[in-house]
């Protein structure tokens, strides 16, 4: 799979020369490198049939493209989710079956062709992003090629030989050296621009890499197929739409479950899963426990007014990814509204949440925003009430949230930038002091 860096609604106008200064050299380091090993390919002849095979891989590639436009448009409407190309079928195709110099042609090519049909309308990747990942590609493919050639595959190909065991080492080692290479350069540039909150985020999830593994293979068929008879890819075509489509339908699902805003949990995804979790911890042996935190962004009210609300929205996904990188792994973090956020803590002591709660409001008190202006907005705190069952007597998950929630108010009414547990002593409320205005004399 061409696996490009996710870009967030926060990050639409990714603009070249505003990356920082390592990640700027390392993005035109890749494209010259690239620029240059297409030169240094164009030594390599082009032998005879090869630009039969190039045609029909390049119309196929073009014909899926077209197929599947309708598929990508509405997968740029949800540009948050991290952005999946199905074009590496037909790349390793043309790396195993044709000559450098066309196989990089060919990686060109395609990129060109579905900015055309799709990118030039998405403003969340302008065309120098696209350089950069054809210039990915470019490199990729070369690896891919370069063990195709090594260990002859390509000819045998090309001969219509029977396969070997070889073949096989060839098949599986270009399948590889593709992933590996595409995969490293999106990792580092990953890296040089955000700081992600996983190894997941740089190298993609389980999910991510068994589709490109899919792919991977499913070009390995059409590369026997084009060797066999170039016209036997084109049934391929109907394979790549249909995988496209169930790609659709799942990141459909995860936007259905997302807050775009912020990328955590919505609101109806997380009450779901923490209904489900608290009827698993109420079927559990006496002792399992689970928790809640509701979060509160102190004064968020201000930051819209001063810096304005893009600025706003920036600081929620500044908080959330804060809010990520404190919890525990098996943790859920979601997004109220607003300002609000809640966690859910599976089998947790009530002593565990509180110390993930204060991590939550260590982390948060780093966060820091440019506002665009040559302001920066720092110093954020948050209030946080948690709520741990059966610490507390609610049973349901409505209950649970009411016992959080009051916490919340108590943090709220003492100060601010504080964590109260639910059932812990609170200072007693002292009415305000009657101030008696006496008579003036003399009026």
């Amino acid at each position: 799979m061409g696996r490009t860096r996710p870009a967030s609604s926060g990050e639409r106008r990714w603009k070249l020369w505003s990356l920082p200064r390592r990640a700027l050299v390392y993005v035109l380091l890749v494209e010259l490198l690239a620029a240059v090993a297409v030169v240094a390919t164009t030594a390599w002849p082009v032998p005879d049939g090869s630009w039969t095979a190039f045609a029909v891989l390049a119309g196929c590639a073009a014909l899926h493209l077209h197929c599947s436009r309708w598929i990508e448009r509405v997968r740029r409407d949800h540009s948050h989710l991290p952005h999946v190309d199905l074009c590496s079928i037909w790349i390793v195709a043309g790396a195993l079956v044709l000559p450098p110099v066309l196989a990089v042609a060919h990686t060109a090519l395609i990129y060109l062709h579905r900015w055309w049909v799709v990118g030039r309308w998405d403003t969340s990747r302008p065309p120098h992003r696209c350089v950069f990942t054809t210039a990915m590609m470019v490199l990729a493919t070369l690896a891919a090629s370069t063990v195709a050639g090594v260990t002859g595959l390509r000819d045998r190909l090309r001969a219509g030989e029977p396969g070997t065991v070889l073949d096989l080492v060839g098949l599986v080692g270009a399948g590889t050296a593709q992933w590996l290479v595409n995969t490293a350069l999106v990792a580092a540039v990953i890296l040089l621009t955000v700081r992600p909150r996983s190894v997941k985020d740089s190298i993609g999830s389980a999910g991510d890499n068994l589709l490109e593994a899919g792919q991977l293979a499913l070009g390995g068929f059409v590369a026997l197929a084009v060797a066999w008879s170039p016209l036997f890819a084109l049934p391929m075509v109907v394979a790549a739409v249909a995988l496209h489509r169930t790609v659709l339908i799942h990141q459909l699902e995860l936007a259905a479950r997302t807050d775009t805003k912020t990328g955590l949990l919505n609101a109806e995804a997380w009450h779901l899963q923490a209904r489900l979790e608290l009827q698993r911890t109420h079927r559990r042996p006496p002792g399992a426990a689970v928790g809640v935190c509701m979060i509160d962004v102190d004064h968020f009210k201000d930051i819209n007014d001063t810096h304005g609300h893009q600025t706003g929205d920036v600081v929620l996904r500044r908080m959330a990814e804060a809010l990520e990188r404190a919890v525990r792994r098996g943790d859920s973090v979601g997004r109220f509204g607003g300002e609000e956020f809640a966690v859910l803590l599976p089998d947790v002591r009530p002593d565990e949440a509180r110390a993930v709660a204060e991590r939550m409001r260590a982390e948060v008190h780093r966060v820091r925003v440019d506002d665009g202006a040559g302001g920066t907005v720092g110093g954020l705190t948050v209030s946080i009430g948690v709520a741990v069952w059966p610490e507390v007597a609610e049973d349901t998950l409505e209950g649970l949230l009411a016992a959080a929630d009051s916490a919340l108010y108590d943090a709220k009414r003492l100060g601010r930038d504080q964590v109260r547990a639910a059932g812990e002593h609170r200072p007693p409320h002292r009415p305000p002091a009657v101030r008696v205005q006496r008579p003036v004399p003399g009026v």
